[in-house]
């Protein structure tokens, strides 16, 4: 375990910054790669993969619910240096992310058909959809251990040896991905069910890694099965925390199949210019999340250790690299979107709407920016209803206007993306005032000699 109670704040910070920023970058380039394959097989094979794709924000949601909680019960543990609590709750996060991943795929494999039916602008796509589903799903199920493991070892500042894994499984990704979409030598010619495939075969690998640097590598959190058994009150800890982080991913899941309701009735060009621009973005962001991963155990050890002056350094740190970045690859995005959607389509239409897309939301960039990382700090704090309910506010003041505009005759899909910027802005607003009335009302240590982190409630 690394203490990131004692030693430089801002230095702990780039630390493991550097380490994730290592794993977003690889995972930048796997993102890339896929779609520039999948992109080799028309607009309709982009705009499968972008619906079916959609489903990673349940996924998303999920894990983020399982691993927020995780993170700050094991983070506030350790900071305590209470190590039994924290191996309890690594335990029962791990059988948790069995039951959740179950209970998704029973869900997922009933509704996958009427899913992609729905959503997708022809039957070509939507049965490109469903094809890319039937591996898609159970690679997405294989996440939720590798979230719960995960999160454990970053709680407890372990950044190495994640990253290690994840990018042993992505490089792995990469070159299957290929072979299997294209049939090259001895492998069969499967098309977008080639490029889930390789998805579901390299998220497995990382699972097995994972499990086997638990067993014979680290020694501060260990398997200990008879701690599977469910113990509500930490079930209870766990969700409490980690379910408003989830809910945000849900409205943002909202938010997106808002815009592809919207657009469909554009046709299958505007879908894929849509969803490359979207892919292209995500990309983009991952800098910022790789700092927002490590702005979250840093402020849990700190607050579970009763250090205020280190939580205070922590948020202005996190806060002020989080804008530096997200403003440098704002203007870069907006002097070359178009180079950037050509990269993985020829279409004239796909690029035009992509370039659009990419060149008006860069202007939210750095609101989006303050919003992942003053969120990370909310988990890390133990409360994460704040962010979840600017969440809320965001998608209230773009799904109503956006809905209204659609059905008037000569509508402009720009109007959308300009709404996209305005709600964001007002979101940051939001979370920055927030986090600012949180910290002002937790950081009281002096004043509340009965202090216990929210972890500790559920020993």
């Amino acid at each position: 375990m690394k203490d990131l109670t004692q030693g430089s704040v801002t230095k702990h910070l780039l630390h493991m910054s550097a380490f994730m920023a290592v794993s977003m970058v690889v995972q930048t380039l796997y993102l890339l790669a896929d779609l520039f394959w999948v992109g080799r097989l028309g607009k309709e094979a982009i705009a499968a993969v972008g619906v079916a794709g959609n489903l990673t924000m349940i996924v998303l949601a999920l894990t983020q619910m399982l691993g927020v909680g995780t993170t700050a019960l094991i983070s506030q543990a350790a900071g305590r240096k209470d190590q039994p609590h924290a191996e309890l709750v690594f335990n029962q996060s791990c059988a948790m992310s069995i039951w959740i991943a179950a209970a998704l795929g029973a869900v997922g494999f009933f509704s996958m058909n009427a899913y992609a039916n729905s959503l997708s602008a022809d039957p070509v796509t939507a049965g490109l959809a469903k094809a890319y589903l039937v591996w898609f799903l159970p690679a997405m199920l294989l996440q939720f251990p590798l979230v719960s493991m995960g999160s454990a070892l970053r709680a407890t500042g372990i950044f190495q040896a994640p990253v290690i894994f994840q990018v042993v499984s992505v490089i792995l990704n990469i070159v299957l991905a290929p072979f299997l979409i294209f049939g090259i030598g001895p492998w069969p010619k499967l098309g977008v069910t080639g490029a889930a495939l390789a998805t579901f075969i390299s998220i497995l690998a990382a699972d097995l890694l994972i499990i086997w640097y638990f067993e014979k590598k680290y020694r501060y959190l260990r398997f200990r099965f008879p701690l599977w058994r469910a113990q509500m009150k930490i079930w209870s800890a766990m969700l409490r925390i980690g379910v408003p982080a989830g809910a945000e991913f849900v409205l943002l899941f909202v938010y997106i199949l808002i815009v592809y309701w919207i657009i469909r009735n554009f046709g299958p060009a505007a879908q894929a210019g849509f969803g490359v621009g979207a892919r292209v973005m995500q990309a983009l962001f991952l800098p910022v999340v790789a700092l927002s991963f490590a702005v979250s155990p840093l402020v849990g050890q700190n607050f579970g250790g009763r250090r205020a002056d280190r939580v205070r350094h922590s948020v202005k740190s996190g806060l002020g690299l989080a804008g530096a970045m997200m403003l440098v690859l704002a203007v870069i995005t907006e002097i070359v979107p178009g180079p950037m959607i050509r990269f993985f389509s020829k279409d004239a239409n796909v690029i035009a709407f992509g370039s659009d897309y990419l060149r008006i939301v860069a202007f939210n960039f750095v609101a989006a920016g303050i919003v992942f990382t003053s969120s990370s700090m909310f988990q890390g704090l133990g409360n994460t209803v704040p962010p979840l309910l600017s969440s809320a506010s965001r998608l209230v003041l773009f799904a109503l206007p956006a809905l209204l505009l659609s059905q008037k005759p000569g509508f402009d899909i720009k109007l959308v993306w300009y709404l996209s910027v305005g709600s964001q802005v007002l979101q940051a607003c939001i979370n920055l005032l927030l986090l600012r009335r949180e910290l002002h009302k937790k950081l009281r240590f002096e004043e509340a000699d009965g202090f216990v982190p929210a972890s500790a409630t559920a020993s």
